[in-house]
């Protein structure tokens, strides 16, 4: 059990449950209907918006906040949306049930051989724009959390 006196701040574990809205109200993701998470303030496993949200608050508190889309998941960058030559697209798609449309989510290899999502933007005669940015830049986030524990890291 924590000292419920201990507040959140750098260098502290802290177990929460948490859900993250969009502005129209649809949840993007949510734990409050399973076990608790924890994690280390600094550790990187928290984006630093929703880590300082957090800032002051000890174990048994309960906040809504509003994280502005720079702080949450970043804003888009037009230069993470690429063209490619249609053909190309749908070569990946032979063989699937997958429509070529907008929306529809495409994996990619990087240069570092791993795995890169993109989102079809919009479809032309002979090319395809293939969207990288995260699929919640530039939108503000809702973070509803209840503070279960809070101690020193």
């Amino acid at each position: 059990m924590s000292d419920n006196s201990i507040a959140i701040k750098e260098n502290t574990r802290v177990t929460l449950n948490f859900s993250l809205k969009l502005a129209s109200g649809d949840v993007i993701d949510s734990n409050f209907d399973k076990p608790p998470v924890s994690f280390t303030v600094g550790d990187g496993n928290l984006l630093e918006g929703f880590e300082k949200s957090l800032f002051g608050m000890v174990a048994g508190e309960k906040s809504s906040c509003v994280i502005a889309a720079e702080f949450a998941f970043g804003v888009g960058n037009p230069d993470n949306i690429q063209r490619f030559r249609r053909h190309e697209i749908e070569s990946m798609l032979e063989g699937g049930d997958a429509t070529l449309e907008p929306g529809l989510v495409l994996s990619f290899t990087d240069a570092a051989k791993g795995e890169l999502a993109g989102v079809v933007d919009s479809v032309e005669t002979e090319a395809v724009f293939v969207n990288f940015n995260h699929p919640l830049a530039d939108k503000d986030i809702t973070f509803d959390v209840h503070i279960v524990e809070v101690v020193p890291a």
